[in-house]
């Protein structure tokens, strides 16, 4: 059960791992650490996602919080719940102490999990593998069946205020396509796009369903973007995609399709003296580029520690590459997709020219995560050894340099790899980037034949 209790989530096999058992004693001992007096809960459109729901508000009862229901929801309204006042009836306006959001992410159907905030902050690493530790202690307390929460249409809260932020692209001409791969990006999306009178786009996959009968709610696999990249073949200029609770995008034109590291650069472009977050995972050239006119800080990949950074360091915004992105500028410094789409949108109303700019960075050659099988108790120590060899071969490998935010990223004269150790799942994360696709071969050759003496 331990392994459920995961760096950025709860997540596991609805039913195998998240059983009612375990799920209202998460609920109840989640409760005990939620100060304020309301919860808010949402879901995702799995199938077991509202059968969850009723495991955990019955814990969250029972640890004395009142739950507020929000229904089917992306995880970004979620978060959104936190930093509002909500208006209850006969209550007034209230604040919530926190929130859970049932979701599987991009996991296949059979998964299912929670993420969590408290008192507006990301609850992960430590703090949940604390909460794993009490719930495993208390196994044998038994909760009752009590169901019973306050329905709130949060939904409603969140398309106005959305509506509200971007009036001034009322009316606007998109030619777009928007792919909501049957997650709960559509449980929003056309609401939004039809008060602020939209023209000229599509949406495909809008119905939630935790089938996912289409295709996989995952956009930084490119064989799941094949019915936008269609689209756009066809005649659109742009296309959107989500993962299956809308909190990462992917962003594509005629020419490119945009990681959440190029998408960084193109929002600091926009701004004055931008401070802005990325991950080891991201491209050298958006820290080299954003440099030049702003502040751009390398830190751990996970989007809980990019909030918690963002937070600390009250930065205008931070970008995963694979979609993750973060507004502190003008919004609550989380990943909602839905709101990226509007900030993406302002920048094509202003005529942004994003092959343009994208193609003035300097060229570089680069791989996508590729991923080396390994076990939950070798990763880290592998890691470790890594480390060290690589310090002690620094002059005869021609190293640069040796940054060790999360994992070992080294920089080589043309280029730079990295592995890190996964902190969900039990695989090593490599990834490659050089200037010349000889450099970038070599590069990957040279880390892989490393990472080989460790396995």
């Amino acid at each position: 059960m331990r392994h459920i209790f995961r760096e950025y989530d709860i997540r596991g096999i609805f039913e195998k791992d998240l059983n009612e058992k375990v799920v209202k004693l998460i609920g109840y001992f989640l409760g005990e650490k939620i100060k304020g007096e309301y919860v808010l809960v949402s879901f995702d459109a799995r199938t077991h996602s509202p059968i969850l729901k009723d495991w955990l508000v019955s814990g969250l009862n029972k640890a004395g919080k009142k739950v507020i229901n929000a229904g089917m929801l992306p995880t970004g309204v979620n978060y959104f719940g936190n930093f509002v006042p909500l208006c209850l009836e006969g209550k007034g306006k209230v604040n919530v102490g926190g929130s859970v959001q049932i979701t599987g992410s991009h996991n296949p159907p059979e998964y299912n999990g929670f993420k969590i905030t408290i008192d507006k902050k990301p609850f992960f690493g430590k703090d949940i593998y604390s909460l794993g530790d009490e719930i495993i202690k208390n196994i044998d307390l038994e909760i009752e069946n009590n169901t019973e929460a306050i329905e709130y249409n949060l939904k409603e809260d969140y398309v106005n205020y959305i509506v509200n932020q971007f009036s001034h692209l009322k009316n606007m001409e998109l030619n777009a396509v928007f792919d909501c791969g049957n997650g709960v990006a559509g449980v929003v999306l056309k609401d939004i796009l039809e008060k602020l009178k939209i023209q000229n786009y599509e949406i495909l996959f809008e119905e939630p369903d935790g089938t996912f009968p289409n295709h996989h709610p995952d956009p930084t696999i490119e064989k799941n973007l094949k019915w936008v990249s269609v689209a756009i073949k066809n005649g659109r200029d742009y296309g959107f995609a989500y993962d299956g609770d809308a909190d990462r995008i992917a962003f594509l034109d005629k020419k490119y399709n945009y990681k959440g590291d190029i998408l960084l650069y193109f929002f600091a472009k926009n701004m004055k003296n931008p401070c802005v977050i990325s991950e080891v995972k991201a491209s050298q050239i958006v820290y080299d580029a954003i440099d030049k006119f702003g502040k751009a800080i390398m830190y751990k990949t996970g989007h809980s520690n990019l909030k918690t950074l963002l937070y600390e360091k009250n930065c205008d915004m931070a970008a995963e590459v694979s979609g993750h992105i973060f507004f502190n500028d003008r919004y609550f410094g989380v990943d909602d997709a839905i709101y990226v789409t509007f900030r993406i949108m302002e920048l094509i109303d202003k005529g942004f020219d994003f092959a343009g700019e994208y193609e003035k960075l300097p060229k570089v050659y680069n791989t996508d995560e590729i991923k080396i099988k390994t076990t939950e108790d070798k990763k880290f120590r592998i890691i470790e050894n890594i480390k060290k060899y690589l310090e002690e071969n620094k002059g005869k490998l021609n190293i640069k340099k040796i940054i060790d935010i999360d994992g070992v990223r080294v920089v080589f004269e043309n280029g730079w790899g990295l592995v890190r150790a996964s902190n969900t799942t039990p695989v090593l994360v490599t990834r490659f980037e050089a200037n010349s696709k000889e450099a970038l071969e070599k590069i990957e050759k040279t880390m892989k034949e490393i990472i080989n003496k460790f396995l």
